[in-house]
Order: C-alpha cells, then structure tokens, then sequence
C-alpha cells in the first residue's frame, strides 16, 4: 500500500515525464531509446569526463582481434584495448590543453616516412625509388573497392595507430626537452653514490621480544588501514572455494579400450560372417586406421629407439619386419604397433645446400620472380658446375642461395637431426650416403644438396600404429556428474559447505581475491564463467552453481565480497600485523636503548658494540644485519661521533655514532654525472605517462559487459 501511495503522490511527475518522451518520439523516433536509456549503460568508461563509449570500445576491441588474429583471449583483448583507448584520451587531452594539435599532414608525413612503405616495391618506380604518387593512388583506389575493403580498414587501422603514436611522441618530447639536470645534481649525486661511513652501533633485533608480549586489535589494525588509506585501495573482489570432480577414465574403462584395441591384431569376422582383416596380415595400413577409427594418423616417418616409448622400444626393436606389438599405454592411448620397414640410417647429418626458390614457394622474398621451372633450371645447372668441380660449392652459395644464413657460410648447415629438415631434404639427407649430391625440391624451392657427413649408423623403423586414446566411459561421465549434483544438492539444504565436503571427502579448493574481469581461476584455470558468475548482480555470500566444463565438473560457493575501495580489516591483517608487531616490539625495545654511551647501552641490552665500515647510501646494508635503508639513511646525515639511539629500522631498533665520514675525490667537473641524470630522465617517458593516469580522473564501467546479471 505504501508503494501505491507513493505512485500516487509522483502520478502528475510521471505523466508529465512520459508526455516529453513522447513529443520527443514523434519529433524524431530514434531519441525515445536514447531518453529512457541512461548514458551509464551505453558507456564503458570515463576520462577526466570525456566518455568511452560502448560502440567506440567495440568497434576498437573488433579491430584488435582482427588484428591478433583471434590468438588472444577475449579479457586480454579487452585490457590491451581499454588500456590503448586511455593512454590515447590521457595524451590528446594533455595536447588539447596545451593548445597543440596533431593534423593530417603530420600523419601522412610519419606514413610515407615508414620504412614499411618506403621499401615496399609496390610503391616504387621503374627507378627502384619510392613514389608518393603511386601510393596516394593506391590508397585511393583501395578505398573506392568494395572488394578491397578489409584491406582499406587496415591501412585505417594502421594510419589511426599512427596519429595515437605520433601524438604521444610529440607530448613526450615537450616534456623531455624541459627535463634535465644541473652540475650541482651532478656533484650530488656522485657523493651520495661514493661517500663511505665508518660507524658504530647497537642493534637488539625486533626477534628478541616475544610475540605473546604484543597484543594486536582489530580496531588497530583498522586504525593503520585509515591512516595509510592510499595504500590500501582495492578493487571489488570475490572469494570462491570449489570442489572439482574430474572425469577420468577408470580401470575398467582402461581394461575395455586395451581389448577393444587388442582384438584388431587378429583377423575377425564380422555380423554377415565376412573376414575383417587384422593389423597383422593388412598390407593398406592407411585403409586400415582410417576404417577402425584409429585416434592417430599414419606415420611414415623412420622412427629411432629413443622416438618409441621405451618400456616397448628395446622389444619393438628386437623384432623383424611383420611383427606386431601390443597394446601398451602411450601418452594417454592404447597402441599396437606393426614394423613395417627396416633399415640403417645416421642420427645425425652434417650437409651444405644453395637453396633456388620461385614465385610462390614459402617464404620466398618479393624480389624473386623466376618461375617454377626456371628455377629448376637454374638448380640443374649449378648442379652439373658442382658435380665438375665441387671446390666451388661455397661460392656458389654465397652468390646464388636464398638462405643467407647458410649461404655466408657457403652453404653449410652444419649437423642435424632426422626430424630437423623438412621432409624432403631430410630424406635425400638421411637416406643416402656421405659424399652424394643432388637437386631437391621441397615447398622452399630447389636445393642442391650436399652431403657433407653421417655419423652414429643404427636400425630405424616404419611402424603402423593403431591408437585408441583412453576416454572415460558414458557410465563414468554419468557417474561423475552424479556426484557433482548430489554434492550441489546437499549444499543447497546445509549452510556449512565445508562440513559436505569434509564428510564425502571432496577437496576443497579456495581461489581468492578474483577481480571482475579475471578469467583465470586457480587451479581451473581459463574459466570466465566462474568470474563473471561470482560477480552477478545477484549473488550473495553462500550461493553456489555447479560448471559443466571441459572434462570436469565444478561446484563453486561463493565465500567472501569486497566492495572496491578500503581494504577490509580480514583483508589487510596478514599485511598489516607485522607492520603493528614490529612498532609494539621497537617501543618495548626502546626503553633499553636510552643512554649517552653506546658501551653502556650494549651492556644493558646483554650485547655488544658492533661496527659498521665503508658503508654506502648507494647499497645500504649493513654487515651482519642485512638491508637497512633508514639506518644508513640517518648515518648519512648524521654529525660525527654524536650518539644517537631509539632508531626503528626495518630487523630491529639501533643506537648509533659515525665515527668517520670519508668523502670520494673532487672531479675537476661534474658534466657526465649531469647528463647521465638528465638523459636517465629523459628515457623514462613512462613514468610521464603513469603520472599523468595516477592524477586523471578514470571510471571503468567494463563490467557491465562482462558480468552475469
């Protein structure tokens, strides 16, 4: 009733707003969507106010992978995107307030001054050299095609990229060229880094008090969290824990895919009584796998001993040409394997080769225009020049081969496996002798091969190999699932989670911390649904789901939500209680530190005087303590042979005196000091840029995209 009354009460509110609408509708129909529609949920972001809208980082994200080709995952497109779409509004707003602008014509400058374009022969004339003319045509054309338009939306791509990299070089160089260094810095500098101290110290280890003398409260934790606010900002977070139930393929699913595989050695009958020929006695062993369903494809390739599962390998190798092995596990399949061949070949070859490609072998250069079969003729004839006198091979290499790597060494390959070369080449290599050579082709072109030397002669084979990979059954998948569901089910009637798993004796996982846009769930791994699940609109502390994934199933309960902002006191106490026990210990310790005279003060803390020389700012440690930064730091500045004591560092509490400051040798200038720093400063044009982005103004809205509602 309350509900109504308010409706009531706001009835002349709402009539008034739907009558605007309306009017707006009728003036232009595209505008009711737009009127109802928050700019919220059209947005994916914000830039110090200038929005990011859901088309922009759409069509941008579409350009990405397009541009990956789709070799990247669907989160990492959208960081690698949102992050380009900010650092490019983060730089134009920077030059919009600096009154500089980035035109067409500087655009078109860094284009045709690309070495990419440049050297393209497509945009050269008859005198090799580039033409602006012909490539402004090119451009043209290529945008009036329709057929040619996913080139044009590259080049798009490309000139956009373009004017982004330009307009951060041209900030980037406005800021660097106002940053520099004077002789004074110079001087600083190179003291800090040479100055050595001599010292003495008493050191009581924060180790030495007993943790049960410090009691740490929530309501101090939470204390140090707002005092130290900045550092402890965090985004929305979720914990999960999971029980995984893998489906895995029992023993008896094990024992029925080894006799399935078993019974193909033999020969058969089938249901019309007809033979069914066995690996034994078929002679078309490409036939054969295909008709039996085998999980691999046929082999031809020679196999050596160390290529074969080695529980098989020394039987497999004891046999002759005909005999069958099997069925043994391998790699996740049940295998029976036929020796088909038997021969000797090297482990090893040692070859030289000029390689001759034509138009349209791989990675053939553009330069190459010769055909296929002037190439062949061209090999053909090297050939017989080698063949009278091989003293000229190398320099034959060097002047005619394709592969400039081999070819500055006149052609040598030096040593090589069997699986090495591609097939071809590795064939000719391998399976003649020490000292032949001839032309073959491969898919690179027209190599004259020669063979330099062989080494480590022994057997090889050609195995037929049926292979049927292990799989769990339908019964085990069923069963599997069953117990994923009676485990969802049960969650569901007990609050208590982990008393469900404890009593079935399921392990259960925690993935904790997952940010909105993760994807990866420890222990799972690439599983966004799981994230964006736990980040529904909807779900509260204590739902659960089950997952149907690939090869397992999962029940996830969601355990803990962190709203983006201050860190929780759950959160921040593994953080912060050390920082907290050290300060309780120090002013426990400090009481004992007190005193005029560092003997004195090591008496009294049942210790002893110790020294500390040649100690740097540059690398402030200290010998037998370790890293202590802010005691060298207060030794540095410290007046000679002046006590002073109750000094926190990070292991313990200090009473200190320097004894002796030695500075480093005067240089006559400090010029190369000054531009080491300026040009150490010049060179972190990132630093620019993060703080820049620290200081700006950024709302990230992408989670309306990518989160289950």
């Amino acid at each position: 009733m309350a509900i109504l009354s308010k409706i009531r009460e706001r009835s002349l509110f709402l009539i008034i707003i739907i009558g605007l609408a309306l009017f707006a509708f009728v003036l232009d129909p595209s505008t009711l969507g737009d009127f109802f529609n928050s700019s919220k949920v059209n947005e994916v972001g914000e830039v110090n106010g200038e929005s990011i809208s859901r088309q922009e980082f759409v069509n941008a994200l579409e350009a990405y992978k397009q541009q990956t080709g789709g070799r990247v995952s669907e989160m990492q497109a959208a960081k690698t995107v949102w992050d380009n779409l900010i650092r490019k509004k983060i730089y134009q707003n920077q030059l919009n307030e600096a009154g500089i602008s980035v035109g067409e014509n500087d655009v078109w400058n860094e284009l045709v001054n690309a070495p990419s374009v440049q050297n393209s022969p497509q945009f050269q004339n008859e005198a090799g050299l580039f033409d602006e003319g012909i490539f402004k045509t090119f451009l043209a054309t290529t945008k009036e095609d329709e057929s040619q338009k996913q080139l044009w939306d590259a080049w798009t791509n490309y000139m956009n990229q373009i004017k982004d990299n330009t307009e951060t070089n041209v900030y980037n160089k406005l800021v660097t060229a106002g940053l520099g260094a004077s002789l004074k810095e110079g001087e600083m500098e190179y003291m800090v880094e040479n100055t050595k101290l001599n010292a003495q110290f008493v050191y009581v280890p924060y180790s030495t008090v007993a943790d049960s003398l410090v009691k740490i409260k929530k309501s101090d934790v939470a204390a140090y969290i707002k005092e130290n606010s900045s550092e402890f900002q965090t985004e929305a977070t979720r914990d999960i824990s999971y029980v995984k139930f893998d489906i895995k393929a029992t023993e008896e699913d094990e024992a029925a895919i080894k006799q399935e595989v078993a019974s193909l050695i033999e020969d058969s009958l089938d249901r019309n009584k007809q033979t069914v020929v066995g690996l034994k006695n078929t002679q078309d062993y490409k036939e054969f796998l295909n008709s039996n369903g085998s999980d691999l494809n046929l082999d031809e390739n020679f196999k050596f001993s160390t290529d074969i599962n080695q529980t098989v390998a020394k039987e497999i190798f004891a046999g002759k040409e005909g005999d069958v092995f099997g069925p043994y596990k391998d790699n996740g399949f049940f295998k029976v394997s036929k020796i088909t061949a038997i021969t000797q070949m090297p482990d090893s070859v040692k070859a030289s080769h000029i390689l001759i490609p034509f138009v349209g072998s791989q990675r053939v250069a553009p330069e190459v225009t010769r055909t296929e079969a002037e190439a062949k003729k061209l090999a053909d004839s090297l050939l017989t020049v080698v063949k009278r006198s091989r003293s000229k091979f190398a320099d034959l290499a060097k002047e005619f081969s394709s592969d400039t790597g081999s070819g500055a060494k006149g052609g040598d390959l030096d040593w090589f496996t069997y699986r090495t070369m591609t097939p071809a080449f590795r064939d000719y290599s391998f399976t003649n002798k020490k000292g032949d050579i001839d032309v073959v082709q491969s898919p690179f072109g027209f190599h004259i091969i020669k063979i330099e030397d062989q080494k480590n002669m022994q057997n090889v084979l050609k195995l037929a190999t049926f292979a049927r990979k292990i799989t769990p059954s339908e019964a085990t998948e069923n069963a599997v699932f069953q117990k994923a569901e009676q485990f969802a089910l049960a969650v569901s009637k007990e609050s208590d989670y982990k008393a469900v798993a404890k009593e079935n004796n399921y392990n259960l996982q925690p993935a904790v911390g997952l940010k909105v846009l993760d994807e990866n769930v420890p222990g799972v791994g690439n599983q966004r649904q799981i994230v964006s699940w736990a980040f529904g609109n909807d779900i509260e502390i204590g739902d659960f789901k089950r997952f149907d994934l690939e090869g397992s199933y999962v029940v996830a309960v969601v355990t803990d939500k962190t709203k983006k902002g201050l860190m929780p006191v759950e959160k921040a106490i593994n953080k912060v209680r050390p920082i907290l026990v050290n300060k309780q210990k120090a002013a426990l310790i400090k009481d004992k530190l007190a005193g005029s005279d560092l003997a004195t003060i090591a008496k009294a803390n049942n210790t002893n005087v110790r020294s500390a020389n040649a100690v740097k700012l540059k690398s402030p440690s200290i010998s037998g303590v370790g890293l202590e930064p802010k005691i060298v730091g207060a030794m540095y500045n410290a007046a000679l042979n002046k006590v002073y004591t109750q000094v926190e560092g990070a292991k313990g509490v200090f009473s200190f005196k320097v004894n002796k400051r030695e500075l480093p040798t005067a240089l006559p200038n400090y010029e190369s000091k000054r531009k080491t720093i300026a040009q150490s400063r010049k060179s972190q044009t990132f630093k620019i840029y993060d703080a820049i982005k620290n200081a700006s103004d950024i709302e990230d809205n992408r989670a309306i995209m990518y989160v289950s509602n």
